[in-house]
């Protein structure tokens, strides 16, 4: 997380539906001969206590996990370059804007009899996205096929300790040339998901 307490203003809940509404981000955790990540899917909790991922049981985070480890999942969202020259002021300097969540806590395995269940709730979050679509569901496929699935992968959950928000949306500076760099973002700048930073960078979620 940035340093600077000015880009952490957001909320435990802001940050929370930062991360829900984003739903994959890189799970990491401490290997024996380093780190090990993973991208993934997830679905949050109601309360945002835990979250639910599944995991190729080849995955080497899946074969680290054999007991509750210290995890982090970081969620990361619109991000881009901004040129000092879109603030209207003298002496600036480049910089790149972001937001990016970061949830710590308690990673373990989770009953294999869960896995099913799971899978449901997660294709449930983002199906429902695609409406009018009808929904996919596991009941589309055939058992044999399903079964075969299931014995691939892993169900995992995270109970969360903390959440942390950085939203570096250049709110340092003042309000004409905070809004001057989102014009110049909006125009068109390297990243990703740039007219997203851009209005972020407009109206924070704060």
């Amino acid at each position: 997380m940035h340093p600077n307490q000015i880009y952490r203003q957001a909320t435990r809940d802001a940050n929370l539906a930062f991360a829900r509404d984003r739903g994959f981000g890189l799970l990491t955790v401490n290997g024996d001969n380093g780190p090990l990540a993973a991208h993934v899917p997830f679905v949050l909790s109601p309360g945002g206590d835990t979250l639910d991922i599944h995991l190729v049981r080849s995955n080497p985070v899946a074969r680290a996990l054999t007991a509750p480890m210290p995890a982090l999942l970081a969620v990361t969202g619109a991000d881009g370059y901004v040129s000092p020259d879109w603030y209207g002021m003298e002496d600036q300097v480049p910089t790149w804007n972001y937001v990016a969540v970061h949830l710590r806590g308690r990673l373990e395995l989770f009953p294999a009899e869960a896995l099913r269940s799971q899978i449901d709730r997660l294709s449930e979050v983002f199906e429902s996205r695609l409406a009018p679509k009808k929904p996919w569901r596991t009941a589309k496929m055939t058992e044999e096929v399903l079964a075969r699935m299931m014995r691939a992968i892993v169900p995992l959950r995270l109970t969360i300790d903390s959440v942390d928000g950085t939203w570096k949306l250049s709110q340092n500076k003042p309000e004409p040339a905070r809004l001057g760099a989102a014009e110049g973002v909006h125009a068109g700048t390297p990243g990703q998901e740039v007219a997203a930073l851009a209005a972020l960078m407009r109206s924070p979620p704060w």
